[in-house]
């Protein structure tokens, strides 16, 4: 084909080209199983990869990985390839490999892929977790406030540590932002470790994929594609689905607006696309919608590819420009409206009856209809799609192991950084909380202990003082009893007795002898003048004595 359009393959005897400037207008791929779908998402990957355009599948039966390696003519289906080749004038038609990366979220078939909580957001980590809306509201709380507290959310671990911190702080929290239950903060707990068990734990944490990383080229300037291990990963459709919707809107967030390049920046397809819109809240609905209807300016393809086109909902489909559509079996009326919407969702052909070539058509061939360079959509036309130039069917261990290990990622992200995050930070926090509050306690307690002490010693302050004053009252009594049985001794009175008699004599004999000497002595016994006055020395003597 010229350049700018990639050949998918011949149909109304004229070659049905995808316009690499109007590939960014998305894409579906339909049809049942076993109908071809995925020899025609190689194809188209192929063409991309090869006009420079870098690609991103996931893989989900593993057949995708023989992009990694060129077709060979021993193949079982070699000769249904070259005729078909031959049938639709594919000349140029000649085996290739293409060049690949793989990923994938547990790190087994691939480089580990991981994002991060905050970068995952809490719309659809509600989506992952199963949430409610009021549960989804508790969630989004949680993680305003770890963005306000400066608290990055890198794994499992920090949300855990982050809502069993807002669990302690659920009374000042609804105050500020409504109702915050421990009941609901409970749930989303229980949810977390239903995620742990599906291994989301894998998927969360860092380092975190760069998107430059997938939107590369290699040295011959073919876009590399980006495969997704995806066969472990649909037994557990939500983590898939979640996954896949966060890197779409990872693209939107970060790649610049480029309007309506030559060719698109990067193509993304989305294997079981279902598994996306399956039991989707309207919120959800409403993100997907946006991302695919805003991607397109920059510069993403988005296809879509799924067994039945009804699964993808109006307002999603309504931007699928370029339409692919595989054989569609109607035994069911279900498979019956599929048939009918299908029939008219492509643009009129006179010379095609959609509505019956769309149960008759063979294996390998699709009712297609692209976007012109006039971004008018092509006439429907019953199409036999191009064989691939690369491997059909998966890689064994050792081939991937080779391409793992010889990629351009090498061991980038091969080994987990556990950062300081809010699980360290609250547990930091919460350890000098509890340190703080020890220091607290202990200084309470050597206070209590203090004035215990001090009552003590007032207490024993008080008694010895009782004790002295008894002592003092004591001894007073013992000594006044003392006095008291010494007063009491007969030989005491009678030496009392005694010192009073020897006293008074002797003060009357001092008596006379002082009169004698003062006033002399009458020689008669009965004169009036010493009489009178010796007996008033006398008495006044004795007075004196007797009262010392």
């Amino acid at each position: 084909m010229a350049d700018g359009s990639i050949f998918i393959g011949t149909g109304g005897g004229k070659p049905q080209a995808l316009e690499l400037k109007r590939a960014n207008r998305h894409g579906l791929i339909a049809g049942a199983t076993g109908t071809g779908k995925t020899v025609t998402v190689q194809g188209i990957i192929e063409g991309f990869s090869a006009a420079g355009v870098p690609c991103f599948v996931a893989d989900v039966k593993g057949d995708l990985a023989g992009l990694a390696m060129a077709g060979s003519p021993t193949g079982k289906l070699h000769d249904i390839f070259a005729a078909r080749a031959k049938e639709i004038g594919d000349d140029d038609w000649a085996y290739a490999d293409t060049p690949v990366q793989f990923w994938d979220l547990f790190g087994e078939q691939g480089h580990p892929i991981r994002t991060t909580i905050s970068e995952m957001g809490p719309l659809l980590l509600a989506r992952l977790m199963d949430l409610n809306e009021v549960q989804e509201g508790v969630l989004t709380i949680a993680f305003h406030v770890a963005d306000k507290e400066g608290l990055l959310l890198l794994n499992l671990d920090d949300l855990q540590a982050m809502l069993a911190h807002c669990a302690t702080r659920a009374d000042e929290l609804t105050t500020t932002y409504g109702n915050m239950s421990k009941a609901s903060i409970g749930t989303i707990q229980r949810s977390l470790l239903q995620l742990r068990s599906q291994g989301g734990e894998h998927f969360f944490g860092e380092p975190a994929l760069a998107m430059a990383d997938m939107i590369a080229l290699d040295d011959k300037g073919r876009g590399v594609v980006n495969i997704l291990a995806a066969d472990k990963l649909m037994q557990s459709p939500k983590l898939y689905s979640t996954f896949l919707l966060w890197l779409l809107s990872e693209l939107f967030e970060h790649l610049p607006e480029v309007g309506d390049p030559d060719k698109p920046v990067l193509c993304f397809f989305f294997d079981e696309a279902h598994l996306l819109f399956n039991d989707a809240p309207k919120a959800l609905l409403d993100k997907i919608e946006q991302v695919v209807r805003l991607i397109r300016s920059k510069g993403v393809g988005v296809y879509f590819i799924t067994q039945n086109p009804i699964d993808i909902p109006d307002t999603v489909a309504g931007q699928l420009g370029n339409r692919v559509q595989h054989a569609l079996r109607a035994f069911t009326p279900r498979d019956q409206a599929a048939v009918k919407s299908a029939a008219t969702t492509f643009r009129a052909n006179p010379g095609v009856d959609v509505e019956t070539i769309i149960t008759e058509l063979k294996v390998g061939e699709a009712l297609v209809s692209l976007l012109q360079p006039d971004g008018a959509p092509s006439p429907v036309e019953r199409t036999l799609i191009k064989p691939p130039s690369t491997r059909v069917g998966p890689l064994d261990a050792k081939e991937r192991g080779v391409m793992i290990a010889t990629d351009a990622i090498g061991e980038k992200y091969d080994t987990v950084i556990d950062a300081e995050s809010a699980e360290e930070l609250l547990a930091a926090k919460a350890e000098e909380a509890s340190a703080a509050a020890a220091e607290a306690t202990a200084k309470t307690e050597a206070d209590k202990q203090a004035a215990i002490q001090a009552k003590d010693d007032a207490r024993a302050a008080k008694e010895a003082e009782r004790a002295r004053i008894a002592a003092d009252k004591e001894a007073v009594r013992q000594a006044r009893d003392a006095e008291r049985a010494a007063a009491n001794n007969p030989w005491n009175k009678i030496a009392t007795a005694a010192t009073r008699t020897a006293t008074t004599t002797i003060t009357r004999t001092v008596a006379n002898e002082v009169a004698k000497q003062v006033f002399g002595t009458s020689s008669r016994r009965g004169s009036s003048s010493g009489g009178l006055i010796g007996g008033l020395v006398r008495g006044v003597l004795g007075g004196l004595f007797k009262g010392r």
